[in-house]
Formats: structure tokens, C-alpha cells, sequence
């Protein structure tokens, strides 16, 4: 009977499962509800897809066994076709789907990135006709997005594309529907950053926000960008930020670039003070609010956080030092028109002088008519190489030396320097990061400085001891370097020469050029030198001076450095170098002589001078050999690439940034 019985029901369960027309079910495959049917991919369509997910409420547990909070698989799709990815299908976007059903486990993140930056050869699918117009933009930001924090592996709970523009309903950023427009992007951020949501409420930017008749203000993506973000106190996102805010307080951030603070954070420097150090990254209260911190019942605690030997005056410090504002920064106002204005007419004075000179010397030149094809053409003659094998000594090793040093320590405090006062070009990024960071940048400069005083006060010093040693010297006479009436006569000489009203002057040892020249040095070393000296040891000066000095040196130190190049690399290379009669190099400086008949030439008066007094003869010494020839040159025109080259990238930061 009990096999009977077993019989029956394996015959019964073989019929049920194994119909007259159908294949076995195995148990991996998957059993289709009532009125399903499975399609293959080629066959899916959006309708399909709609079926399940165009139902309201339609989800799934993502718990065990049915329990747990549910995931909302709803799709509206009226509101989908009117987002920017309306004219996509579902399987554009779900590329892993290979048929319908697809119950078991999730499907692959869509990959939004690849399809972005396909748009900029064409190969993502079709897309509506504004988003093929801004292809270049969303390629970039795009790429923007990939080398952000939030698009780096390492964080699992990072927000990828849709956690910050829906999945479905993305809109152009300015549709007030658009999850990151500039009403509803401090809610879509605040789903990860809830206290920074909180504070921003609190905050001036927050509370305006909600009166934007007052006018407008700064959401989440106005001040940390929308794709760019990187890790809150690292360098690219100070940049970005401060950008960001510029775009809303121009004169703010310009007059904050302006100081010490920052060029020097935008360089990498931690130790300074940037934006949200003094107004609060979230918290932001206008400025005489009593909970702000610059607040003046505040400040002297704000500034204490960074300077706590400060003396109490210091709190007068721009921290925003705009010089066009006279009412609040007299003293900038002042010195920078002055400053300017010696800079400008110092320019035009020895820019038309060499431009003069160079043309005066030109025209000069004889002109030899050379025959070609049976027609004359005229032709300047070539400048006179001299090579009467004797030479005068102008300079001895140690004055050359002292040059040397001198030359080398301008050069390389003006790419130091400039690279600080010009930041934000793209050639002082390079460098600073290329050397090590703007500490090592910082070590160069210093050394570099101490190089540059030793070498200007270090030779006055020298100088002074010997003539006060030798006794009887002449100290407005022929061989003395400070002013006297013949550089007047001599200056006025050379422009009536320029015009062609008269002869070029007779020149003595030392010209009107060289001596300013010479004491343009000590100028600008005093200038550059106390003002820095004021900044390097701002600790111990801080306790000192009112805050409003340090603005003032940090002006008069990049002003006056900016007069240094622009006269150093222009007018005294034109002045030795590059004007017809001496170019391409003079090698005086390397070698220590110059030929006998052009010492002859530049300086008649002193070779007439000498011979009267039968002393030239001691000054005459044998020729360069050829070595000490080749390497001077090579010495002089790498000195002269260097200075060039320095000259176009002050050139660069001007163009971008200014001079004050």
C-alpha cells in the first residue's frame, strides 16, 4: 500500500511539473509571475521598464527576509522627460541589464562620468540641444569632479553624481527644480554636512538666503565651487574658495592678495591667515556684528589665535589693505601714489633715454652703398671690433667678485620674490611646488638677502676705510662716484646729442648713467632691506609697531623690488650691453679690461687725464686669453638669458595682477 501510494504522488508531481508543451523549470532559473513575460535586451523598452517602476510607491525591502526600511524604485516619468536626460532610454543609462525580469541583487552603479566625458568626442548618446552647446563645460567639470575628494575611492560614504543631482531628475543648475540650484544646494549638501548645514542657517549668508529681496547671497557651491572640492585645508581648496569668494567681494580679495596673508596662503603657507580664519567658514556674521570676529570687541583675540606676542596696537593691521580707499588707509593711500609715481616717471625718463640712445647711435653709424643686381642699396656700417692687443684695467677681481655676488643674489631674489608677490600666476605655482614648497622658497629668498645686504654695504663699508685711509681724496673729483656739475652738463650734452644739436660728451671715469646706476643700488637696498627686515621678524616687530607698518613695508617692498627689475633688466642692460656700440655683450665686468682703443672711445676725458699725468701706462695689462674670453661670454650671456627671462615673467604677473 505505502508503495502505492509513493507512486502516485512522484507520477502526480512529474505532471504538474512538466506541462505538454513546456520545458523543465530548473531551480536557477527564475519563476515568472502571472502575465509576465521574459525579454531579451534587444527587445526592453522604456515602457517595460515603467510597468514596474512607473507604479507610485513601488520599492524594496533591504532587509532579511522582507524586513527593514524600504528602497524607493519609483521613477515619475513626466518629470524625468522634462529633465536634461529626457531624450535617454532607461537601457542608455542601465547598460548591465540583459533582460527582463531582473529581480535578484542590484544593478551596476550607472556610470555617469565615462558618459560625461564622451561628450567631448561625440560618442555618448544623443542628448538634447542646450547640452550638446555646453559640451566643453560639462567635459570640464566633469574632469573636475574625478580629481575631487569626493570622487576619490578611499571614502565608501563619498557622494558620487547622484547623491548631489538625483539619479533621474537632473535640471540645468539654474531650474528651480534642480536639487543643486542656488536655493536648494545647502539642502542637498546638508544631507551629508548637517552641522555645516546648521551653522550656515545661523549665518549672515544663510539668514539672507531666506530674504533674497534684500538681494543675493552665497549657497554651498558659491564658496567651495561645484566640482571642485578637495580637503578643507589643503592648498587647491584655499585657492578654490578664494576664488569663489571674489566672485561676490572683488575688492575684498584683491586687497587680500595684496598682503602677506595672501600671497603667502595661496602659495601653501598653513601658518597664515586665510578667509575662514578671520570670518568662520559657516558662521560668517557681518562684520560689525557683535558675534563676528572681526568684530573690534573681537579682533585683538581674532589676531591673538596667530600673533599672541602682539602689542596692542597691532590690531591695526589691513588685514584687507585696499589703497584706492583713502578714508580707511591714509597712510597706504599716501605712500602708494608716491611710490607709483616715482616707478612711472623713473620708467619714462630711462625708456625714452635708451630708445634715444639707440637711435642716435644708429643713425650715426656711416652708411657704405653695396651694388646687388645692378642697384645700390645703402647700408650702415658694422660696429668696429677693436683688437689692438693691449687693455686698460677698469675693474679688479675683488670688485668683480663683489658684482658677481651681487648679480646673482638679485636674480634670485626677484624669482623668489616676485613668485610671492605675483602668486597666483601659473609660473609661481610651478616653481614654488617644483622646489619644495614655499618654506624652502622662503630659506633661498632670506639667504639670498643677506648675500645682497652684505654685498652693497659690505662695498660702501670697504670703500669708505680706504679712501678715509689713502687720505687727500677728491670726493667731487674725476674719480669720485657722488654727483657733481659735469653729470649735469654731461646728461644735457647726450640729449642735444640724441636730437642731433650738438657732439656726444667727453666722458670721464665715471658716467651720469653709472652713477645713478650705483646709487639706485643703495636706494633700493635700503628700501627693500629695512622693509623686509620689518617682515622677517614681523614677531618681533609686532610688539613694536602699529599693524599698519607691516602693510606699508609689504607695499614698498614688492613696489621697489618691481622699479629694480624693470630698470635692472632693461635699462642697465641696454645701457651695457645691448645698445649698438656694445652689442651683444660687454665683458668688462668678467674679464676686469676693456680693449685700449675703446677705453679710448667711451672715455676720452680720463684717457687724456691719465696720459697728461703719465699714469696710464700702470693701468695697461695684456689681453683676455682665449679661455678667459670663451667663459666670460658664456658666463655673460647665461647672466643675461636668466635676467630676460626673469623680466617676461614679472611682465606676466603685471599684466595679470598689477603693480599695486
Amino acid at each position: 500500500m505505502r508503495v502505492l501510494l509513493a507512486l502516485l504522488l512522484f507520477l502526480t508531481g512529474a505532471s504538474y511539473a512538466y506541462g505538454a508543451d513546456e520545458e523543465p523549470v530548473l531551480e536557477s532559473q527564475e519563476r515568472l509571475l502571472p502575465g509576465e513575460k521574459r525579454l531579451p535586451k534587444a527587445e526592453i523598452t522604456d515602457v517595460d521598464c515603467l510597468d514596474c517602476h512607473g507604479k507610485a510607491g513601488f520599492s524594496v525591502p533591504t532587509g532579511e527576509q522582507g524586513r527593514g526600511p524600504s528602497r524607493h524604485l519609483d521613477l515619475n516619468a513626466d518629470a524625468f522627460h522634462q529633465s536634461v536626460h529626457g531624450d535617454y532610454s532607461c537601457m542608455d543609462c542601465h547598460a548591465d541589464i540583459e533582460k527582463l525580469p531582473h529581480r535578484k541583487g542590484h544593478l551596476d552603479a550607472v556610470d555617469c562620468v565615462s558618459c560625461h566625458l564622451q561628450q567631448g568626442d561625440g560618442s555618448s548618446p544623443s542628448r538634447r540641444k542646450w547640452l550638446a552647446q555646453d559640451t566643453i563645460k560639462i567635459v570640464v567639470q566633469t574632469k573636475s569632479y574625478t580629481h575631487s575628494i569626493h570622487a576619490r575611492d578611499s571614502d565608501k560614504d563619498n557622494a558620487d553624481c547622484a547623491d548631489c543631482h538625483t539619479a533621474h531628475y537632473v535640471y540645468p543648475s539654474d531650474d528651480t527644480r534642480s536639487s543643486v540650484h542656488k536655493l536648494n544646494a545647502p539642502e542637498s549638501c546638508g544631507h551629508c554636512h548637517a552641522e555645516a548645514l546648521e551653522e550656515y542657517r545661523n549665518s549672515i549668508h544663510g539668514a539672507s538666503l531666506k530674504t533674497p529681496w534684500k538681494g543675493d547671497s552665497a549657497t554651498c557651491t558659491d564658496c567651495h565651487s561645484a566640482h571642485q572640492i578637495d580637503e578643507k585645508e589643503g592648498t587647491k581648496a584655499h585657492r578654490v574658495v578664494t576664488e569663489q569668494c571674489e566672485s561676490c567681494h572683488e575688492r575684498e580679495v584683491k586687497s587680500y592678495m595684496a598682503t602677506t596673508h595672501g600671497q603667502l596662503a595661496w602659495l601653501g603657507n598653513k601658518d597664515v591667515a586665510r578667509c575662514h580664519d578671520c570670518h568662520q567658514p559657516h558662521t560668517t556674521h557681518a562684520v560689525d556684528d557683535p558675534k563676528s570676529m572681526v568684530d573690534k570687541s573681537n579682533i585683538k583675540k581674532t589676531c591673538g589665535e596667530c600673533h599672541q606676542d602682539a602689542g596692542v596696537n597691532f590690531t591695526n593691521f589691513r588685514a584687507h589693505s585696499d589703497i584706492s580707499d583713502y578714508e580707511r588707509n591714509p597712510e597706504l593711500w599716501w605712500v602708494s601714489r608716491i611710490m607709483v609715481a616715482i616707478v612711472i616717471l623713473t620708467l619714462i625718463f630711462f625708456y625714452s633715454h635708451s630708445m634715444l640712445w639707440f637711435w642716435r647711435e644708429v643713425k650715426s653709424r656711416p652708411i657704405t652703398w653695396v651694388k646687388v643686381d645692378g642697384r645700390n642699396y645703402p647700408v650702415r656700417a658694422k660696429r668696429v671690433k677693436h683688437d689692438s692687443g693691449k687693455h686698460f684695467q677698469r675693474f679688479s677681481w675683488q670688485w668683480r667678485l663683489n658684482h658677481w655676488a651681487l648679480a646673482l643674489s638679485v636674480m634670485t631674489l626677484v624669482f623668489t620674490g616676485m613668485a610671492v608677490m605675483y602668486p597666483g600666476t601659473a609660473w609661481a605655482m610651478f616653481t614654488v611646488k617644483l622646489i619644495g614648497g614655499w618654506q624652502i622658497f622662503g630659506y633661498i629668498h632670506r639667504t639670498a638677502a643677506v648675500i645682497f645686504l652684505l654685498a652693497v654695504f659690505g662695498h660702501a663699508v670697504v670703500v669708505v676705510l680706504r679712501l678715509v685711509s689713502k687720505g687727500g681724496f677728491q670726493w667731487f673729483g674725476p674719480d669720485s662716484l657722488l654727483p657733481r656739475k659735469k653729470d649735469w652738463d654731461d646728461m644735457k650734452g647726450q640729449f642735444r646729442w640724441f636730437f642731433g644739436k650738438g657732439e656726444q660728451p667727453r666722458f670721464d671715469r665715471w658716467t651720469y648713467w653709472e652713477k645713478f646706476d650705483y646709487w639706485a643700488v643703495y636706494w633700493g637696498a635700503f628700501i627693500i632691506g629695512m622693509s623686509g627686515i620689518i617682515l622677517w621678524f614681523s614677531p618681533y616687530f609686532s610688539r613694536i609697531f602699529p599693524g599698519w607698518v607691516f602693510n606699508l613695508a609689504t607695499l614698498a617692498h614688492g613696489v621697489e623690488a618691481f622699479l629694480a627689475v624693470m630698470t635692472l633688466f632693461v635699462v642697465h642692460f641696454f645701457n651695457n650691453h645691448f645698445r649698438p656700440s656694445k652689442f651683444p655683450l660687454d665683458t668688462v665686468m668678467f674679464v676686469g679690461s676693456w680693449d685700449l682703443e675703446e677705453f679710448k672711445e667711451e672715455r676720452p676725458e680720463e684717457y687724456k687725464r691719465l696720459v697728461a699725468r703719465g699714469e696710464l701706462e700702470k693701468h695697461l695689462v695684456a689681453p683676455p686669453s682665449k679661455r678667459a674670453n670663451t667663459v666670460s661670454h658664456i658666463l655673460g650671456f647665461t647672466l643675461l638669458g636668466i635676467g630676460l627671462i626673469l623680466l617676461v615673467l614679472v611682465i606676466i604677473g603685471f599684466a595679470q595682477r598689477g603693480l599695486v
